[in-house]
Formats: structure tokens, sequence, C-alpha cells
């Protein structure tokens, strides 16, 4: 028996007190009467030992820590109502997946392959968010995340999905035309279009072709997304190092091109996790299955 955790009742009640700012709309909510919901509040404090609320005339008002408790709850509620809701409805009604994402890699890889997946399992609903950092699964209401990086998660089973694969740098093909970027010389002035989170790919690069890295080089526009790098470098505002893996369809039709064939290899890859406690319901493992089947 789980003794120290407290009653769906209290919770509830807390919960809706704290989204409501409310002990009557709380009540009204739960069809409970608002003494009883003060009650309720109140027991919930006094197993903590902390005050939850600031109570001021007619006011009520979260203090810190039932901030941060009251979204923790909230997000496990949450999964309980999907959870129950699961079962209740059935394979005829279908189920709903929440899924982290990281985002170029999700729009320029996952989402073109997944008419396949609706149309071998109708029924699943797919909602996708972006997360590029990682983050606690019992605090998040995710089902399971794709992300980058070199290992699973602590608390998480999984696998990698693929790895990353080189990285190369594109420019539009008006911008290859008005510079000769095979010569080190005509990158003296080129603008280095880099993502943020990778500030030093730039320095790799150089390295492999021999060249010495410049204070240009380093100064380059610095973006947050992958996609944002390819958008500039199609724009014809610089050289962008982008893996090939997010750039091919850009590069097969011709908005992209290689701006040098050096390359500078990938070290990580994407990958998918779940929860290491819970063992998923049917339709994430049915999104698991397929997605590992795509590579």
């Amino acid at each position: 028996m789980r003794k120290d955790i407290p009653s769906l009742g209290v919770l509830q009640a807390f919960e809706a007190s704290a989204r409501l700012q409310s002990f009557s709309r709380a009540a009204e909510e739960l069809a409970l009467t608002p003494s009883a919901v003060s009650r309720h509040v109140a027991a919930l404090e006094d197993r903590l030992g902390v005050a939850l609320f600031v109570r001021a005339r007619q006011r009520l008002a979260l203090t810190d820590t039932g901030r941060s408790y009251a979204a923790r709850i909230r997000l496990h509620l949450e999964q309980i109502e999907r959870d129950t809701q699961e079962i209740r409805v059935g394979r005829d009604e279908g189920y709903v997946l929440h899924l982290a994402v990281v985002s170029t890699f999700c729009t320029q890889w996952l989402i073109p392959r997944l008419p396949q997946f609706a149309a071998l399992h109708p029924r699943i609903t797919l909602n996708l968010s972006v997360r590029s950092e990682v983050f606690a699964f019992d605090e998040s209401g995710f089902d399971a995340a794709i992300y980058y990086g070199d290992r699973l998660w602590p608390d998480t089973q999984g696998g990698m999905v693929l790895p990353e694969g080189p990285c190369v740098p594109v420019c539009s093909p008006a911008y290859a035309a008005a510079h000769a970027l095979h010569d080190e010389q005509a990158w003296l002035h080129c603008p280095h279009l880099t993502l943020a989170s990778r500030a030093n790919a730039w320095r790799g690069w150089y390295a492999e072709c021999g060249w010495h890295y410049t204070l240009n080089a380093s100064r380059g526009p610095r973006y947050e997304l992958f996609s944002m790098v390819m958008a500039a470098a199609a724009a014809g505002l610089g050289v962008g190092l982008v893996p090939q893996l997010l750039a091919q369809e850009s590069l097969d039709s011709g908005r992209l091109v290689p701006a040098h064939p050096q390359v500078l290899a990938g070290e990580q890859g994407y990958w998918f996790v779940q929860p290491q406690h819970r063992p998923g319901a049917e339709a994430l493992r049915a999104f698991r299955d397929w997605l590992w089947a795509q590579v």
C-alpha cells in the first residue's frame, strides 16, 4: 500500500483550486461544496507540511511551492485521464500518442514518412511537440521522445533510430555560382551560417580541410534550428553546415547545392526513448515497431 500518496479526490480538489484560483469554482467543477474542497486542500497542506496557497480575504493565490506542485499534479491527472479514456473507449475509437521531437528531424525525416504509419494505423493519432532538451517524463505528459544525442536518457528505455551521418556545407546555386568556394581564399569573407548549439562545428570542418580556422568563420550568423540554417543558405545568406540526412530533400530538388566536397563526420544520432518504468500502451508499441522498421 502506498501510504505517502494523497487520495485522488484530494489531489483533484487541489489541482482544480489551483487552476481556477477559487475554492468555490473548484467545488462547482467537482460537484462538491466549497467547504469540502477547502478541507481537502487544508488536509493536503497538513500532510505535506507546507502552505500551497496564500489566503487573503476573498483572494486565493498559490505559493511558489503550490504552483510547482500543481503543475506536476496536473500532468499526472491528465495522464490518468488519457489512460482511462483509452481503455474506456477501446480500439474502435482509437488512441492518442503524445511525442516530443526535435524540430528539423521531425519535419525533414519523420513527417514525410508518417502517411505510411497513418495508413497502417488509422486509429492512432500522433501529437508532436518540439523539445530539444532532456526532460523528466513523469512531469511532461509525453508518452515517448525522439531526440538528438549519444546515449539513452536516465531512467528510459529505447535505442538509436539512426545515426546522423556526415554534415555537409551547403548554399544556394546562385551563391555557389558567384563564389569560387573550392578555393580557401574565397571562404575568408563568406558568411558561415551556424547552428547555435553546435558553435564549434565549423572549426571541426576546417580541421578536416586542413585549413586555418578564421575569425570570420567564427562570427557567422547563428540560428536555433537546422531548418533555419537551410532556409538562410537557400536565401543566399551564406554557407550552412548541416547533416546530409536533413538536407537531402533540398539537395535533390536543387534548392541547395554542396558548397565543397569536404564533409564533417557525425558522432551522434537520433534516439527513441520511453519511460523505463512504463511498458507503454498498445499504440506506443505499434509506433515504436513501425519506427524501427523504417531503419
